[in-house]
């Protein structure tokens, strides 16, 4: 195409042009926001031109078959991206939290001068969107929507403003499958559901910038049918029930990557207390699985304090845990505040996920690739507290992994693909990495405190692997290229001394 402007064009043919144009566009100046953020191993996800400051999530839940809601007219086909999963185990008649409907006000401020931005959101039908309470038209294509704001020139989206996007939505929301086939998204249980979101799937529930390099805070209000109990992240705000229904309001008011993000429907016995330096904790725990965690769920206290003298002050103010009936999700999350299990935890477990609130949620990756520095150092976690309580010296420990096969099916930093995100190399040679860092720096008090310094520095902020690394060189003023080479990125099992 000739760009070249014609050397005598009439002024009025100009004007007709530029008209149009504005026509066009909507009268938006600027340009749409990327549609993905090319993350090494899930390059659509997350979108580009703007970051979400908050979350306002107002969610009204249910059965399909009474969900005072749902059309008259609602016969999706069983195949529709909208329908539950093909293997969900729990049938039509025991689906309690089926359905859902929900309004998402996003505020967000704008990167470049945006004439169109995409949010993520898996399977759910959207009513209508407003961007700064004007109508805006709304396009999809799979997980992607494409919202246009209809402003006016002199209202278009500038960098560096912000703005409230307005999402109305319903649907029987998806459970996903991710790439390793683990479940995840919307996972119905036996008595409601439990949303997990690592690493795709709170698209299921709310429309938002799925990518951990966009944190925000949040208010999740739910309303659920009585006996039913709805916990999500944060603090409880408050709780009201009209006409047999029940609304819950929590609110995160640090800052929290989607994947963080949880919501549990389901008949739950729950507990509200406080640590004695003041953090607040709020369990919920299935019944069935209520005396099996008992013991383990009071020693929250102690696993909380103990991790701070390791890794530095606890990042939140509240703490916790949501414990499910076995068999109602496949694995355990780091969910912000209070993480889920599927079932009774050991200790072990719950120092693993409990130091996730430092390794993964106050510092968050900046993209998948840097998940061993989540996980790595949670492993970590688990020998040190093996050797404070159990005897078992991190050494040991150390050796074991460094025997196992499995942790060098390929570098930590390095995994193949995303289905390799949460393989064994990521954990266990992850913390292989910490322990070598820990002799290479041969002074314990000098490790911890480089520790302690690393999550200060990146409290509620994202960093990655090479964040990480650099960080370590300046504070030891070591260059440590062989141990990155070697433990980070090698192909093969380094030797080590005897």
């Amino acid at each position: 195409m000739n760009r070249r402007t014609p050397a005598a064009t009439p002024l009025a043919l100009l004007l007709a042009l530029a008209l149009l144009g504005a026509g066009c566009t909507g009268g938006v100046d600027g340009t749409p926001g990327a549609a993905g953020l090319r993350d090494p191993y899930f390059p659509g996800l997350g979108n580009g031109g703007y970051d979400v400051t908050h979350y306002s999530l107002k969610l009204d839940i249910g059965p399909s078959a009474d969900d005072k809601h749902a059309p008259a007219d609602d016969k999706r086909p069983a195949d529709s991206p909208s329908s539950p999963s093909a293997d969900d185990k729990h049938g039509p008649a025991d689906r309690p939290a089926d359905r859902l409907r929900g309004t998402a006000t996003i505020t967000a401020r704008a990167t470049q001068d945006l004439s169109a931005f995409h949010l993520d959101l898996a399977g759910l039908d959207v009513e209508g969107a407003t961007v700064e309470g004007r109508p805006a038209a709304v396009n999809r294509a799979g997980k992607e929507l494409t919202i246009r704001p209809g402003f006016a020139v002199e209202d278009r989206l500038r960098k560096g403003r912000t703005f409230t996007t307005v999402v109305r939505y319903s649907g029987s929301p998806q459970t996903i499958t991710d790439p390793d086939g683990s479940k995840e998204g919307w996972l119905r249980t036996a008595d409601g559901a439990v949303a997990l979101g690592e690493p795709t799937g709170s698209m299921a529930w709310f429309p938002g910038n799925h990518h951990p390099s966009d944190k925000a805070t949040y208010d999740i209000e739910v309303t659920v049918p009585d006996p039913l109990t709805a916990v999500s992240n944060g603090e409880l705000i408050s709780r009201r029930t009209e006409d047999g229904r029940t609304t819950y309001h929590w609110r995160t008011a640090e800052p929290m990557a989607s994947y963080l993000a949880t919501l549990a429907v389901g008949r739950f016995s729950t507990r509200q207390s406080a640590t004695p330096d003041g953090i607040r904790l709020s369990t919920a725990v299935d019944p069935e699985s209520e005396a099996a965690s008992e013991e383990v769920l009071d020693g929250i206290p102690a696993v909380l304090a103990w991790s701070a003298e390791k890794f530095g002050p606890y990042p939140f103010t509240s703490a916790g845990a949501i414990v499910e009936r076995t068999g109602d999700a496949e694995y355990a999350l780091e969910t912000q505040n209070r993480p889920v299990f599927p079932g009774p935890p050991d200790t072990a477990l719950l120092v693993h996920e409990l130091a996730h609130q430092w390794f993964g949620n106050s510092v968050t990756p900046k993209s998948w690739r840097d998940m061993w520095l989540n996980e790595g150092f949670a492993t970590y976690a688990e020998w040190l507290w093996a050797a404070d309580h159990d005897g078992v010296p991190v050494g040991e420990s150390f050796d074991e992994a460094y025997e196992d096969g499995a942790n060098w099916a390929f570098p930590p930093a390095e995994p193949p693909s995303a289905a390799d995100i949460s393989e064994a190399p990521v954990y266990g040679r992850g913390a292989m990495v910490v322990h070598r860092l820990r002799l290479a720096i041969d002074d314990d008090e000098a490790f911890f405190d480089l520790v302690r310094g690393w999550t200060e520095t990146h409290r509620h902020k994202n960093a990655s692997t090479d964040d990480f690394t650099a960080y370590v060189e300046e504070e030891t003023g070591e260059d440590l290229t062989e141990l990155w080479d070697d433990w980070l990125y090698g192909d093969s099992r380094p030797p080590v001394e005897d």
